[in-house]
């Protein structure tokens, strides 16, 4: 299958984008994708491969992967924007939103701001909130996770150093009748408490709940072709 590598610009920033729109099915609803705090795009080409024919879209966040890594604009409103400058990039005006991680509240801050462009939102272990993080988190990220595991290609340390010094603590908060899918691990690491998962409850009354036992946050290497069925089965 042929899978595009395309680039949207955002207020002179490009961000990079994966599209199956060669090959895909204009008769089923996109979805696009947002990763997770250091993940790239190309760690989903093989979901979109999976979802063929339906038309997959996954971005690179600024300062992730194939994207420019500014020296400022690393706040919730900044990664919205991204998801905006890709949605008008490929031209699509209704889709589906999945979203793991660090990647949940931009997608969440996105629907919130634009309800009607969204059918269905899949949420992947992440409370629906934007977190600030504490003032020692970016050495301890780049020193302890990113070189550890040599993925310093995935996300620039100027982009870890800028999350930290940007990033407003901020409750995502608005109700829904749209189909929300929240998965979440059993297992110690995941990141969706049971309070979290009763304030998804308070917001959205058409929601489902999916809980995978044998993972805490790292559904995506624990349980990938799980959750890929489970994610398949909703969008279908």
């Amino acid at each position: 299958m042929k899978i595009i590598s395309q680039s949207s610009i955002n207020n002179g920033v490009s961000i990079h984008y994966l599209d199956s729109h060669p090959e895909s099915d204009f008769s089923l609803t996109p979805l696009l994708i947002c990763p997770g705090l250091s993940e790239t795009a190309e760690e989903y080409q093989d979901l979109l491969e999976y979802l063929m024919p339906r038309r997959c879209i996954v971005l690179s966040f600024r300062g992730r992967g194939q994207s420019d890594t500014p020296l400022t604009g690393y706040d919730l409103k900044d990664h919205v924007a991204d998801i905006e400058s890709v949605v008008k990039s490929t031209g699509i005006n209704h889709f589906y939103l999945y979203a793991f991680s660090r990647g949940v509240s931009y997608a969440l801050e996105y629907t919130r701001l634009h309800p009607h462009q969204i059918g269905k939102l899949i949420i992947l272990d992440y409370p629906p909130e934007h977190k600030a993080m504490p003032r020692d988190w970016a050495t301890d990220y780049i020193e302890n996770y990113l070189v550890l595991f040599k993925r310093l290609s995935h996300i620039r340390p100027e982009a870890v150093m800028g999350i930290q010094r940007e990033s407003v603590q901020k409750s995502i908060k608005f109700s829904s009748e749209k189909p929300v899918l929240v998965m979440r691990g059993l297992l110690e690491g995941s990141l969706i408490s049971n309070e979290a998962l009763e304030e998804y409850k308070r917001q959205f009354s058409n929601l489902h709940i999916t809980e995978l036992k044998n993972s805490g946050h790292d559904i995506r290497s624990t349980e990938k072709s799980k959750l890929y069925k489970i994610i398949k089965e909703f969008v279908e």
